[in-house]
């Protein structure tokens, strides 16, 4: 998730370069209660997208604000011919809209059903405290290692759900999904509203090389300024695991900002109080462990929560990564008039994780999440299967996993030794590898 910058010191940060991203627009001169809404041509029913602000969440998560979608073009796209063959350009406009995909989901692959979206959690937190249960009880090294993976699984299945609020999907109840969302992830020590409204900023521009704010391409300009040691701690396993914990408080090279505050970048003024709350809920987790410490002691919360709490991040980082990277062949990165929200979503992989799948609630069918943020995971795989005929070589079929994906630590080790920087000009750009750290 994150894009830091280790040094031999430590936590280096990088000049910022590029304006903040938009999360939104705020109108200073405007009344906020109002919002100014404006057709997107998104489908044939109705479909708008936010211009204007206002404090309803629920909202904000299910789709960008605008999005630019290149359907003028009649001719058919998507291929170029090389040597008088013609062959596929992943970086090609597609010959379809994303109207045309929408369209082919099933209605009720719409639908959030919030009793089931509840059923999933408390499956969840059973199956949490269930196993710090057994491990409390057994106290014992050989069930520790099995705990520890088991439980920083669970961790990451909950995150998952929480994740699922902030987009609207969990249920159509903003107040439900705000409760659930943060009894989720404030048990993770993640500030719910400023995760949510950071990825939402993740959503509207993935696939763009500055906007985007989750692991997004670092520009040769920069790249070349970092020492060898720095570079050679970035891409080496496993030092970008751990990386999420300090993208909550100081965000990607080149940008500023923390998850915590609420003055932050990230945020709008009208944002302010939901941070804020999302901020005092994360301290009351902090002050809850504090205290299990002097019930159980340091080392016996470190085995039943530290050690889980770190292989969850190890979790998200893996999976986030991922999703937007280690593809066989190389995937385009979009700047000025050539990104829109479909060609940067069409960038995006599903992943195969085996008998993981459904402990994490199918989060690896992530191509139609990211263009359809709205729909709720139950419904993820079947509306993949719909859309898959529209997308056509546009869809990256995932590699089968066993029931373990230990296969995808060679695809992260693959692609941290060839994806280093991008090109600082060009519109549609690609990964570039520096064989000095090769």
């Amino acid at each position: 998730m994150a894009s830091w910058v280790l040094s031999e010191c430590g936590l280096r940060p990088l000049p910022r370069i590029y304006p903040k991203p938009r999360t939104g627009q705020y109108l200073s001169n405007s009344n906020p209660s109002k919002l100014r809404l404006s057709r997107t041509g998104f489908s044939s029913d109705s479909s708008f997208s936010l211009v204007g602000r206002e404090r309803n969440w629920g909202l904000k998560v299910s789709a960008p604000l605008r999005f630019q979608e290149v359907e003028e073009e009649s001719e058919e796209r998507g291929s170029v011919l090389v040597n008088g063959v013609d062959e596929f350009d992943p970086g090609a406009p597609p010959p379809f809209k994303l109207s045309d995909i929408r369209a082919a989901i099933p209605k009720h692959c719409w639908v959030k059903d919030p009793w089931r979206s509840m059923s999933y959690v408390v499956r969840d937190v059973v199956v949490v405290f269930g196993l710090a249960a057994a491990a409390a009880y057994f106290n014992n090294w050989a069930v520790w290692p099995i705990y520890w993976f088991a439980q920083s699984t669970m961790f990451w299945a909950l995150f998952v759900l929480g994740h699922d609020c902030g987009h609207g999907s969990f249920s159509n109840d903003p107040k439900l999904n705000s409760v659930a969302g943060h009894l989720l992830h404030s048990s993770i020590l993640v500030p719910y509203h400023g995760w949510r409204i950071s990825h939402r900023t993740h959503h509207q521009n993935h696939g763009h090389v500055e906007n985007d704010e989750s692991w997004h391409p670092i520009p040769e300009k920069i790249y070349r300024t970092l020492d060898f040691a720095t570079k050679k701690l970035r891409f080496t396993l496993p030092f970008p695991m751990p990386a999420y914990p300090f993208y909550l408080w100081g965000r990607s090279p080149g940008k500023k900002g923390s998850h915590f505050h609420p003055d932050s970048d990230l945020f709008v003024p009208n944002e302010r109080k939901d941070v804020i709350t999302s901020t005092v809920c994360w301290t009351a987790m902090v002050a809850i462990l504090a205290g299990l410490s002097f019930v159980m002691g340091p080392v016996q919360l470190l085995k039943l929560y530290g050690i889980p709490y770190i292989g969850f991040v190890a979790w998200l980082d893996l999976v986030t990564y991922l999703h937007h990277h280690g593809h066989d062949e190389k995937l385009p990165w979009y700047r000025g008039k050539e990104w829109s929200y479909l060609r940067g979503g069409l960038t995006t992989l599903d992943r195969d994780y085996g008998w993981i799948n459904n402990i994490h609630h199918d989060i690896g069918t992530h191509v139609i999440h990211h263009l359809f943020p709205q729909i709720p995971h139950y419904h993820l795989i079947e509306a993949t299967a719909a859309a898959k005929p529209v997308l056509g070589k546009y869809y990256k079929e995932p590699k089968k996993s066993g029931p373990f994906p230990f296969y995808l630590l060679g695809v992260l080790q693959k692609s941290m030794k060839k994806d280093h920087y991008v090109s600082d000009t060009g519109d549609i750009v690609y990964y570039q590898t520096d064989p000095e750290l090769n």
